[in-house]
């Protein structure tokens, strides 16, 4: 006997959902009536909001608004095209340029999403012969775009700077690349990781070192710059990723780094080559927070 509208191919999947209610991991989606405010209308019932990525309130700011309704009424709702053939427009790379600057960094891109930034990232520029040292309670972007590398994957302790250690040096003569990998601020729990730490550990044994910055910019660090700021390691850093759907307000990613780099995330990063580019009203108002 099959579910209700389920053909018999997917039954499986009816399966999985009955065993995720058993185990009482079944979740209903939870509707927003209304705008992302401190206090919110969740299906009818006013409440104080504590789940919310938009840390600084900027989603109702009204220069935001301003700057995506203008965006609109001049360019249209969508770019048309992916980034590589009709959809750079000019303020997407204006916005680029802007959170380089911002970020104390050389040269930026902006991706389709925070998930697609790490993932897209991490899959690019390392293969089957490299190898990834990351954080046990890394995001799951991360450990996706490690995935899809193919690299051989070593996991360490959380922000455990000797357990760290430990893998590089059992490590230490791997042929291929290496890549050291952490969240700046885990996303769970709010713990901040030990940049100066890694980024010696990066340092003495080769390592490319890489942050996701999404859960600090805009927060740590002189004006919000994150914890590469924060813990005044600046230049030690070599890829940082962030996001622009919590602090800032709107939606998208981003990473950081040189010049080199970028123009190879340009070529090579999937779902910047395949997605389409930011809408007008969000990119004018990622500019505008």
């Amino acid at each position: 006997m099959t579910a209700t509208g389920t053909r018999p191919q997917l039954q499986y999947l009816h399966e999985a959902i009955e065993d995720l209610k058993t185990k009482h991991l079944y979740f209903n989606l939870k509707i927003l009536e209304g705008e992302q405010k401190p206090v919110a209308n969740f299906e009818g019932k006013e409440v104080i909001n504590l789940s919310s990525n938009n840390y600084l309130g900027l989603t109702t700011h009204p220069k935001l608004r301003r700057a995506a309704i203008d965006a609109t009424r001049k360019f249209g709702v969508g770019s048309g095209a992916v980034r590589t053939i009709a959809g750079t427009m000019r303020m997407h790379m204006d916005l680029e340029k802007q959170v380089a600057q911002f970020k104390h960094s050389e040269a930026c891109v902006v991706f389709q999403s925070g998930f697609a930034a790490n993932a897209g990232t991490v899959s690019a520029i390392l293969g089957k012969d490299d190898l990834v040292i990351s954080d046990e309670l890394n995001h799951a972007s991360i450990i996706d775009g490690c995935r899809l590398s193919r690299a051989t994957i070593k996991v360490f302790k959380h922000k455990d700077t000797a357990d760290c250690e430990r893998v590089l040096q059992e490590t230490k003569d791997w042929n291929g690349k290496k890549l050291l990998i952490t969240d700046g601020v885990f996303s769970m729990d709010g713990d901040i990781a030990n940049l100066p730490a890694l980024c010696d550990l990066a340092e003495k044994y080769n390592c490319i070192m890489m942050i996701d910055d999404a859960h600090s910019s805009g927060v740590l660090g002189k004006n919000g710059r994150g914890t590469v700021d924060h813990a005044g390691v600046h230049g030690r850093v070599h890829i940082q990723v962030g996001t622009l759907s919590k602090a800032i307000g709107v939606m998208g990613g981003y990473v950081c780094g040189s010049r080199d780099l970028i123009d190879f995330l340009y070529r090579r990063a999937r779902p910047f080559l395949f997605s389409t580019s930011h809408p007008p009203a969000s990119a004018a108002a990622c500019i505008a927070s």
